[in-house]
């Protein structure tokens, strides 16, 4: 009978390793959710109760949002509409940009690029007083569909970015073909590169969307008005029955259903964020 030799064992420790690893990264980062989960559902005197399941289970904090003083609902529908109509003008911006970067040469395109990421570096306070200006003179001001104005310029270096370097990728031939067939700019964007395009599509559209999704530095500033508010400010002012009180399960109730949506769009489009985001890495 032979003993297993040191090759032989390496690879099956490697292996523990790397798995121990992933659990722990795993426990990590799904632990505090899952707490916040546990949280949502106490009240009273369980919610300094240290135990991951509740012992009585209630949905008092999630009546309770919809039923404050703050309007919960219109909140969560202002959100929803200022990151989907931000994402739908970023993409469609950012597509013929990216068409132009990535397949057509011209001079300056290289500084172009270096600017565009330079730009997504920019700190949000250090365009907040110019902004300010802006929204206020276009009359946006205390809106919240003018979010849309300051989220776009921030997401579209992003998307520019991700969508060139997919783009440079693509074959010629097929571009060359659609231009054999009389076929425009546009056309060739649109009816020969988009089904390709789908991948990085939805990997930098919900990525975009978690960003604007999650943005708080503009919507506070930019809009007072409680019925115009998104849900990250509306989380922050949400208050209890007395100014010593914090409401700790409604907060954590509010960061449930604000977060739960964002998980399952994750877990639905998972792999063509992963192969979007890896072809327009291997091919930029």
């Amino acid at each position: 009978m032979s003993m297993p030799s040191a090759e032989t064992d390496r690879p099956l420790w490697g292996s523990i390793v790397l798995y121990a690893l992933a659990a722990i990264v795993v426990i990590i980062s799904v632990y505090p959710f899952l707490y916040t989960i546990a949280t949502s559902f106490k009240t009273g005197t369980a919610l300094f109760d240290t135990s991951l399941l509740p012992k009585e289970p209630t949905f008092r904090n999630y009546v309770q949002l919809f039923e404050g003083r703050q309007p919960f609902g219109r909140h969560l529908l202002n959100s929803v509409m200022v990151a989907t109509v931000t994402v739908a003008i970023a993409l469609l911006m950012a597509i013929t940009a990216s068409y132009a970067l990535g397949r057509i040469q011209f001079k300056g395109k290289a500084a172009l690029l270096l600017t565009i990421l330079a730009v997504s570096m920019f700190p949000q306070v250090a365009v907040l007083s110019g902004m300010f200006e802006l929204m206020q003179a276009i009359g946006l001001y205390n809106r919240a569909i003018g979010l849309v104005v300051p989220y776009t310029i921030f997401t579209l270096p992003f998307t520019v970015w991700v969508l060139t370097t997919f783009m440079r990728g693509l074959p010629k031939e097929l571009e060359e073909a659609a231009i054999m067939d009389g076929c425009g700019p546009l056309r060739i964007i649109f009816q020969v590169f988009m089904p390709l395009l789908w991948p990085a599509l939805v990997s930098t559209g919900l990525l975009a969307f978690i960003g604007a999704w999650n943005e708080f530095l503009f919507a506070l500033t930019f809009v007072n008005e409680d019925t115009e508010r998104t849900v990250p400010v509306s989380i922050s002012l949400i208050t209890g029955a007395t100014a010593y009180e914090v409401p700790w399960g409604s907060i954590m109730a509010a960061s449930v259903i604000v977060t739960v949506p964002l998980v399952i769009l994750v877990l639905l489009f998972q792999r063509k964020i992963v192969s979007g985001l890896t072809a327009g890495a291997v091919k930029g």
